[in-house]
């Protein structure tokens, strides 16, 4: 089996990755790069090993995770299936099984809200934890009167956290947002979209997606 440190490990995935993200950089969005796949993966594991996954699906999620963004490499536009297509050719030459590459390349090509459906469990966990990410480390504008609404909105989130509950029926993005740079209306003009992507994603494993701004419940 290719596991997951085998893809970390890889010097040709983490060029792509970092490269995809320079030419993010280059266009003006936000970080995609180590700091953003690590913590994906992170929480791909986390919701997981919560709802009951083998290890081996655990570790298809962590890879689906890591890979999840080189397709910012080729456009931002459909990258989701372009990363698609870039890992399937990827992890079949690293050898990879091609029930494992198909699990890890719909994972990859549903992440996005533009055309995303949570088809599978791997792949609702990825959308939930890539959606989750909002944080202020990820804004690479330093002027801050400059800033656009994506900038303000990821500025303004001091601390995120994404919690299952203990019965297991409810999973929680909890966010605690500055109102100085962003009110709770820009962060719904932006991410509505990918939080009604995360209600469906939660759906598929069986839990309720709940949305918690400054201690308020939202949805």
């Amino acid at each position: 089996m290719i596991s997951y440190q085998d893809i970390k490990h890889n010097p040709s995935i983490n060029t792509y990755i970092k490269m995809a993200d320079e030419s993010l950089a280059a266009q003006g969005f936000t970080e995609h790069s180590f700091p953003h796949v690590n913590l994906v993966s992170k929480r791909v594991e986390y919701i997981l090993k919560t709802v009951g996954a083998s290890a081996h699906e655990v570790e298809l999620g962590r890879i689906a995770a890591y890979l999840h963004d080189i397709g910012n490499l080729v456009n931002r536009e459909e990258h989701s299936q372009s990363g698609a297509v870039m890992a399937f050719r990827i992890l079949l030459a690293m050898g990879m099984n091609a029930e494992d590459v198909a699990t890890v390349v719909t994972a990859i090509g549903n992440h996005d809200e533009g055309n995303g459906v949570p088809v599978n469990n791997i792949a609702a966990a990825l959308i939930i934890a890539d959606k989750s990410d909002v944080r202020r480390s990820r804004v690479r504008n330093t002027d801050i009167p400059s800033f656009d609404i994506h900038d303000r909105v990821n500025y303004s989130v001091n601390e995120t956290a994404l919690e299952i509950d203990r019965e297991k029926t409810d999973i929680t993005l909890k966010m605690d947002i500055e109102t100085e740079f962003s009110s709770v209306m820009d962060y719904f003009e932006i991410f509505l979209q990918r939080m009604v992507l995360c209600r469906k994603a939660a759906a598929k494993l069986g839990l309720k997606f709940k949305l918690q701004i400054n201690g308020q419940f939202l949805m």
